[in-house]
């Protein structure tokens, strides 16, 4: 439900050019809503009076654009997209409360298909060490499984196994993160995206990310694990293992160059 202001509309028609939708339509010099919009606020974000809302959403978390506050230095985005590293080494001390909502925020904020909003984002902290045991234990099973359809994953989870049954701090999976962030996501480009920002955000909180693949590989094999999640129907897009880093960086790593096509 989108609600527009007539008092302080002035019927520019900025909000009915911007949406993607096509539901806005200016009526007797009045912007006008028309049912089944995707609510993806473009038009609360356009209107130069103010005069659109969507009453439903916390109109209070909407800010007011200033271009100082919200430019972004090209050159030292770039500089923080080369400096980030996956990290496999965590300080045990957790990130504060605050900063991890500033990243679950920067999630909460990416962009989705259809605006659907969909994405859940299950934060491990005070059960981390609960789940872990739990997964451990869904190893032997789950390599026995994959012996015939992937040999190399079958072998690789078996090894870790056995590493960490000798020796707890042998982990290879969580690499003793604080925390882990998993991202649930119908679409696979909502969750990743999301999970993308969430890592600048991250980064930009003096905090360091590792996205484990083999995490979400094991989880979605394994319907116990995803139950006690909470999403025995619902796809793990990404695993986020989450932390300050025990390591410091000097300088970017090289990369080959870029395969780019210019037509």
């Amino acid at each position: 439900m989108i609600a527009i202001d007539k008092e302080k509309c002035i019927g520019c028609g900025m909000c009915v050019k911007d949406c993607p939708a096509g539901k806005l339509k200016l009526k007797e010099k009045k912007a006008v809503y028309t049912p089944e919009c995707i609510e993806c606020g473009h038009c609360v974000a356009v209107c130069p009076m103010a005069a659109v809302s969507i009453p439903e959403y916390d109109m209070a978390d909407v800010e007011e654009y200033n271009k100082d506050e919200f430019s972004i230095d090209p050159e030292h985005f770039l500089h923080a997209v080369k400096f980030r590293r996956s990290i496999r080494s965590y300080k045990k001390q957790p990130l504060e409360k605050e900063k991890m909502e500033k990243i679950l925020q920067a999630g909460r904020y990416t962009p989705t298909a259809k605006n659907s909003q969909s994405c859940r984002f299950i934060v491990l902290r005070n059960e981390l060490e609960e789940f872990k045991t739990l997964l451990w234990e869904e190893i032997p099973e789950l390599a026995e499984r994959l012996k015939g359809e992937m040999p190399q994953y079958a072998m690789l989870f078996k090894f870790m196994y056995r590493r960490w049954k000798k020796d707890h701090a042998a982990d290879q999976l969580f690499f003793n993160a604080p925390s882990c962030i998993m991202v649930v996501s119908d679409n696979p480009l909502d969750g990743g995206l999301a999970a993308a920002n969430m890592e600048t955000m991250a980064a930009a909180e003096g905090a360091g990310v590792l996205f484990s693949g083999y995490l979400q590989r094991i989880i979605e094999a394994s319907p116990k694990l995803k139950e006690w999640l909470g999403i025995p129907d619902r796809h793990l897009t990404s695993c986020m293992l989450i932390g300050y880093p025990a390591v410091t960086y000097k300088r970017t790593a090289p990369r080959k160059k870029a395969d780019i096509v210019w037509r």
